[in-house]
């Protein structure tokens, strides 16, 4: 199920031809090759924007992979941020740091492996933004672990909230369940005001306003 009509998908993409920058391109043509889900250019250019807007200099991703979303976001809190990447795989570590290194976008970088909402529980202090691209079973844990470590005033952000449509209740997976569970906990949540932009696979912005 096309969640956004692929010709306005694709028009929306050719705005964005300006960061067609080396790095990035040999970050996605690894995805393409290997089928990697990365959040596409799309959204990265939307937590970007996000995150600008809420003046965020310290963000923690939950779900790093090779360091996709974290190139968009390390453009947004720049060197003198603070960035935590979260991965199990310390190739993705590896890789992530090759990639945002050559890239000029490593200087905001701290990459912790192994669990991302363990790693979260092990970083002091709130975040500007808490951003979450974990395994879909995992995403009520990590609202739970989340909500209270976002300031007032800055988001929580978490991708594939629409499972390619899968949360209307047409052709559910075993993983739907914890998506909708997600979802509902946060829209009933009264400390935030959060919307689904139905942007490729859905993306869930939640600003903390008490």
């Amino acid at each position: 199920m096309d969640i956004v009509d692929p010709a306005v998908e694709h028009y929306v993409r050719s705005l964005l031809d300006r960061h067609d920058e080396p790095v990035l391109l040999e970050m996605e043509a690894e995805a393409e090759a290997r089928g990697f889900p990365i959040v596409g250019r799309t959204v990265g250019a939307t937590l970007e924007v996000l995150a600008r807007a809420v003046g965020a200099r310290r963000v923690v991703e939950l779900g790093s992979g090779f360091g996709y979303s974290g190139y968009w976001f390390s453009k947004a809190v720049g060197p003198g941020g603070e960035l935590h990447l979260t991965d199990g795989d310390p190739e993705n570590q590896r890789k992530a740091l090759d990639y945002l290194g050559r890239a000029g976008l490593a200087g905001p970088v701290s990459f912790h492996v192994g669990d991302a909402v363990g790693s979260l529980g092990a970083l002091e202090g709130d975040f500007d933004v808490v951003y979450n691209d974990i395994d879909k079973e995992g995403y009520p844990d990590a609202w739970r672990a989340a909500r209270g470590r976002v300031r007032v005033g800055g988001l929580y952000l978490c991708d594939n909230v629409l499972w390619y449509g899968r949360v209307t209740g047409r052709d559910p997976d075993e993983r739907t369940p914890a998506i909708v569970e997600h979802n509902a906990m946060i829209a009933a949540d009264e400390h935030y005001l959060s919307v689904v932009d139905p942007i490729r696979d859905g993306l869930m912005v939640a600003l903390r306003i008490e």
